[in-house]
């Protein structure tokens, strides 16, 4: 089916019919105006009870984003706090909940480092992704563990159409950076595939303003990135695929010790670098078992590996960790107003490396199920999950939607959801138990959410969210470094996402607003910004392209007891684009056009030899130029 054709589905068809056909996944994936993310099915973005963002390839390609995180940052009630340059650590701060709060996957499958909860979401190279979907909010019944913020789920290339498509991507741009990426999609109406490979190579900045003599150079970056999607119709009721990423490469970094004595400085000296690789392989079996039956399973596995070393010394660490899932899922209609899906996850997480820890090992089975009924007058949604793992024991997770249609053009949602996170390796297994704590619980919370999703006429669009969030047992370090659940927290927000077009200029406004507080000191949690702003315009002008992007964020604290204040910023972007023809076409961008110098976080090390406090760079003014080539065969 074309993707013409299924986009006039999601406008014809009631709710309880809406592509359950799961073959016209890779058709969706093209569409902005439908999620998968949000239930693991195609459905219309105004149909899914969450809050959500999407980003088509079409959109990747006119954003021209160096990393992304830089997609990521654009999005209305995420924030994203570097360490540094390119391949630095990223702290993802969705509605203002930390970065292991937030489910990251890719094409389905978990990617999260299971001793930090890291995602290494800046290792995952933009030229592999075919689309990118946020929800914002917790989505625990779905996905269990972590999915307290919300879902960010990456999605790899997939086929253009039938036949052979090649691309070919070239640029060059500031501190000495390349961006290579080459593809060949093909196919026909029972087969697709797709094939990607890039290379980006950067000098790097030096990301941090007092370090080792030594350690005063540019931390250059390497990425080398491989994406393949194979998927095969055996007959209009049974479907099989098969998804990988895999990204690598090596991205140097400062010691983060700060600035003391002249002796240690020449004896401690360090060139540190992280050799990195983050994949996720999964296969599938999709089908539709009678008219109202459709069943998907889905076999999974996900590394996450880091050795560290120094070229100055033969120090080294080494923590690989793996896993390996199943998912099944069977989505029922019922009847034209009533849906069901029915499904049970399981998954074991496995840690090697250079550290014994107490545990290498622990699994987590879960079984939900979610109904929705939509009505004429209204609409609602009620799920409920059972988790038991083999560490923590057993988390129920409930989730309610109440959706009342105002008029064809307005809906108004109250929702209420639950969420937990399970501790990570490091929290519960380190050898040391002064830094770590088997007796640790799951971090919890309760999610309080009223939507209005508004057309308000043919060229302006609107969606508003007013949300609270009450977080009990979080996990926080004493003043021995033992982690502890003792902190409580509660988040107040709201955020708007309104889309504009006006004499022929595209615009997409983001605005949020948090109130993040630890409620036990009544302090601000740490990194959040209370106030952003994002603003993209773009025009196309038959074969020239030109946006621009304006970015303000308010002045946030670097620690939880609120003592070192980092100031707010904006940023200014232009970006442009030329097609010479059907097959070859430039690009031209420049971020931080206006070469503000800002920080989102410091680094510090607690030894009184240490000048602490110091804030990690950012970039800034650079530039990108590119060439594309897509070869019509």
């Amino acid at each position: 089916m074309s993707s013409l054709r299924l986009a006039l589905s999601l406008l014809l068809l009631p709710a309880t019919d809406l592509l359950a056909d799961s073959f016209e996944r890779d058709d969706a994936l093209k569409l902005p105006d439908v999620v998968i993310s949000a239930n693991r099915q195609v459905q219309a973005r105004n149909d899914s009870s969450a809050a959500n963002t999407v980003f088509t390839r079409d959109d990747i390609d006119r954003l021209q984003p160096s990393s992304l995180t830089d997609l990521l940052s654009r999005v209305p009630g995420v924030q994203v706090a570097r360490t540094g340059g390119r391949g630095s650590l990223p702290g993802i701060f969705m509605r203002g909940t930390k970065s292991a709060q937030s489910l990251v996957l890719v094409d389905g499958q978990r990617i999260a480092n299971t001793t930090s909860g890291d995602s290494g979401l800046q290792y995952l190279n933009v030229d592999q992704i075919e689309r990118v979907e946020v929800l914002r909010g917790s989505r625990s019944v779905i996905y269990g563990s972590d999915a307290i913020g919300g879902v960010i789920q990456v999605f790899t290339r997939r086929n253009a159409g039938q036949g052979l498509q090649p691309r070919l991507k070239l640029g060059f741009g500031s501190n000495h950076t390349w961006e290579r990426s080459l593809g060949l999609s093909g196919g026909d109406e029972r087969t697709r595939f797709n094939l990607g490979a890039s290379l980006d190579e950067t000098a790097g900045i030096d990301w941090s303003h007092a370090s080792f003599p030594s350690d005063r150079d540019h931390d250059a970056y390497r990425n080398k990135s491989l994406s393949l999607n194979l998927s095969h119709r055996f007959s209009d009721e049974l479907e099989m695929g098969f998804n990988l990423l895999d990204s690598r490469g090596k991205s140097e970094y400062d010691n983060s010790a700060g600035r003391y004595d002249d002796v240690i400085k020449q004896s401690f000296g360090q060139k540190p670098y992280t050799d990195y690789t983050v994949s996720s392989a999964s296969a599938y079996i999709d089908a539709q078992l009678n008219e109202v039956w459709q069943s998907r399973v889905e076999l999974g596995h996900s590394e996450n590996r880091d050795t560290k070393r120094d070229k100055l010394s033969a120090d080294f660490s080494v923590f690989n960790t793996y896993r390996d899932s199943i998912n099944w899922q069977n989505d029922l209609t019922l009847d034209q107003q009533n849906s069901l899906i029915l499904g049970g996850d399981w998954y074991e997480d496995r840690f090697h490396g250079s550290t014994t820890y107490n545990e290498n090992s622990r699994w987590n089975r879960a079984a939900f199920i979610q109904h929705r009924f939509k009505g004429e007058w209204f609409s609602t949604e009620l799920g409920l999950r059972r988790d038991q793992n083999q560490q923590f024991g057993g988390q129920n997770s409930w989730s309610g939607t109440l959706t009342l249609p105002v008029n064809p053009n307005n809906d108004v949602l109250f929702s209420y959801s639950e969420g937990f996170r399970a501790p990570t390796f490091n929290d519960l297994y380190y050898p040391d138990t002064q830094y770590s704590n088997p007796d640790l619980q799951p971090e919890t919370s309760k999610s309080y959410e009223l939507q209005w999703r508004s057309q308000l006429s043919d060229s302006t669009q609107l969606e508003a969210s007013l949300y609270r969030t009450d977080l009990r047992d979080a996990i926080i370090l004493d003043a021995s470094g033992k982690p502890q659940n003792v902190a409580t927290a509660r988040i107040n927000g709201f955020e708007a996402a309104l889309k504009q077009e006006l004499f022929g200029w595209q615009g997409n406004l983001g605005l949020s607003i948090i109130d993040p507080r630890d409620r036990n000191s009544g302090h601000t949690l740490a990194r959040r910004a209370r106030r952003t702003l994002n603003l993209d315009l773009d025009r196309q002008f038959d074969q020239l392209s030109l946006g621009a992007s304006w970015q303000a964020i308010s002045s946030s604290y670097d620690a939880e007891d609120n003592k070192n204040r980092l100031p707010g910023y904006y940023l200014v972007g232009l970006r442009s684009g030329w097609a010479l023809n059907r097959e070859v076409a430039l690009s031209l961008k420049v971020d931080n056009l206006l070469d503000r110098r800002y920080t989102r976080a410091w680094y510090s090390y607690d030894d009184p030899g240490f000048q602490n406090n110091q804030p990690y760079r950012e970039e800034g003014r650079t530039w990108m130029v590119g060439v594309t080539w897509t070869p019509q065969l």
